[in-house]
């Protein structure tokens, strides 16, 4: 086996074969996607809800529906559910989002922002991808209530049955 002597060396023997290497170094870098405003625009869903996220640089300041995070997810799970993709991006208070969600129960709708913001950050800096790829928040997570079948009281659960 050769002899390392150089970061580019062990670069190509990690990938394997030079061709590997040169093949991801051609690989298509993403661009910034941001609008007039500075701002990047990202849609969530978990469950039923629905959110439309837009970040910019700025203060931390979260609203979501006009209301400050705290007023609106007044739980503390739901607002560390929204703190997490800033968490692991490592830009924690670099960024204002704005938000409205419809849709779904409380829990669903911090799943769903969580879900945008993530998406709106690697949008906005997509150097960001591969920590929030990594913590797997830009796969939307589709579990959904199973839908009430007929001749049954709920999706799956059967009248008690009755030998005589």
């Amino acid at each position: 086996m050769s002899e390392i002597k150089s970061l580019d060396d062990l670069k190509s023997a990690v990938s394997g074969t030079p061709a590997a290497a040169e093949a991801a170094a051609e690989a298509p870098k993403r661009e910034p996607m941001r609008d007039k405003l500075g701002r990047a625009y990202a849609t969530g869903k978990r469950k039923d809800a629905v959110a439309r996220v837009w970040i910019k640089p700025g203060s931390g300041k979260v609203s979501v529906n006009g209301k400050a995070m705290n007023e609106y997810f007044a739980r503390p799970v739901l607002q560390m559910i929204l703190a997490q993709p800033f968490t692991v991006a490592g830009v924690e208070g670099q960024f204002d989002v704005m938000a409205t969600v419809a849709g779904g129960g409380l829990s669903g709708q911090a799943g769903a922002v969580k879900h945008g913001v993530s998406k709106a950050l690697q949008l906005y800096d997509p150097t960001l991808r591969a920590a929030l790829k990594a913590a797997g928040f830009l796969t939307r997570d589709s579990r959904v209530v199973e839908r009430k079948k007929y001749g049954k009281p709920k999706a799956r659960r059967s009248f008690q049955f009755s030998k005589r």
